[in-house]
C-alpha cells in the first residue's frame, strides 16, 4: 500500500507588479529544501483556451468581461482535470502545487466588469473546481505596482492605476464572502521579510 501523501494546493495572488513571480520561486526553494515536491503552475494555462486569454489580456483580441470570465472558467476546469499535469493529478501524486492566480483573480477582475453572481456561482460552485488550501495575497499599493510594470515590455488591459485601485478593493471584498484560508503579505519593504511571512503561512499547513 502507498504511502504517498496528497500534497497542498497554494495559490499566490496580487496585483501585477506586486512580487508574485519573486515569491513563488521563493516558496518553492524553502518547501524543496524542507523535502517536498513542488509544482509550480500558473494561470492562464499554456493550453488552446490559455493562449486566447493571453491574447485578450494583451489586447490582440477584444473580448467582453463575460466571455473573459467563461473562458478563465473553461480554462480552470482544464488545469484541474488534466491528466497528465493537472492541479488534481500533482495533488495525488504527491506535489505541492503552487499557482499563480486562481478564481480569486476572476472574481476581483472580471466580477467587477460584469455580473459578479454569475461569476461566483461559475467559479465557486463548479464540482469541478478545486478549493485551495491556502491563499497568499501580496499585498502593494497599486501606484507602487505601476512604477514596478514601468519598462515592462508588455502590458495588459488591467494595468492602469484607476483599475488596479478596484481590483485591490475588490480582493479584499471576495477573501470576506468565500471565507477561504487567506494570508495578506505586504511586499512594499524588504523582501526578506515578506518571503518569511509566506515560507511560515506554507509551513502551517505543509506539516
Amino acid at each position: 500500500m502507498s504511502d504517498k501523501k496528497t500534497g497542498k494546493f497554494i495559490v499566490f495572488e496580487g496585483l501585477d507588479g506586486s512580487g508574485k513571480t519573486k515569491h513563488i520561486n521563493l516558496l518553492k526553494k524553502h518547501l524543496v529544501a524542507r523535502g517536498r515536491r513542488v509544482y509550480v503552475t500558473a494561470e492562464p494555462t499554456n493550453s488552446q483556451l490559455g493562449g486566447m486569454l493571453r491574447d485578450a489580456l494583451s489586447g490582440i483580441t477584444q473580448r467582453s468581461p463575460g466571455e473573459m470570465a467563461a473562458l478563465f472558467v473553461l480554462d480552470r476546469i482544464f488545469h484541474n482535470v488534466n491528466p497528465v499535469s493537472g492541479i488534481n493529478k500533482m495533488l495525488s501524486d504527491g506535489y505541492d502545487v503552487i499557482c499563480d492566480r486562481y478564481y480569486y483573480s476572476s472574481l476581483a477582475y472580471q466580477g467587477s466588469e460584469t455580473d459578479f453572481d454569475w461569476v461566483f456561482s461559475m467559479n465557486i460552485n463548479c464540482p469541478e473546481i478545486r478549493r485551495p488550501d491556502l491563499c497568499i495575497f501580496l499585498d502593494l499599493d497599486p501606484e507602487i505596482c505601476i512604477e514596478r510594470l514601468r519598462g515592462r515590455a508588455i502590458t495588459d488591459i488591467y494595468e492602469t492605476k484607476e483599475k488596479l485601485e478596484k481590483y485591490r478593493a475588490a480582493y479584499f471584498r471576495v477573501f470576506d464572502l468565500l471565507g477561504d484560508r487567506v494570508v495578506i503579505v505586504n511586499t512594499a519593504d524588504d523582501i526578506e521579510v515578506a518571503a518569511r511571512e509566506v515560507a511560515e503561512a506554507a509551513d502551517a499547513i505543509c506539516k
